[in-house]
């Protein structure tokens, strides 16, 4: 299956938290499945931290490609057809990273695997 990782889990599931759900983390590490990270996921956490409403350690970018290539996860570039989906989404959400992801999610068709659940409310299959 292919899942695209919302911000969230892959933090916590890089760093060990406890908030990733078993379920969470099974999916995580089932060989079978194949791991994306949006970029604008990682766009999110640049911003996140640089308003200090994030704090990561110094070397977080690369600790953050590190764990990438560990865990085999690809990065998920923003496309055009990625951009044209979110003018027809509803705003059951207004982050524009989930929205972005949503839209990323549906036209590669993936699941999404997050902790928020307001994504339930798209056209989209998440895992909680």
């Amino acid at each position: 299956m292919d899942i695209l990782l919302d911000t969230q889990i892959l933090l916590w599931a890089i760093s060990g938290d406890k908030r990733l759900t078993p379920k969470s983390r099974d999916i995580f590490l089932d060989p079978d499945n194949v791991l994306y990270f949006s970029i604008a996921g990682y766009w999110e956490i640049a911003i996140k931290v640089s308003i200090g409403k994030l704090k990561l350690k110094k070397q977080w970018p690369r600790t953050i490609k590190r764990e990438m290539q560990k865990n085999y996860i690809k990065l998920l570039p923003i496309t055009m057809a990625h951009c044209n989906k979110i003018a027809k989404l509803p705003f059951h959400h207004r982050d524009p990273f989930d929205r972005i992801m949503i839209a990323q999610a549906q036209t590669e068709n993936m699941t999404l695997l997050s902790a928020d659940p307001q994504l339930n409310k798209y056209e989209v299959t998440v895992i909680l």
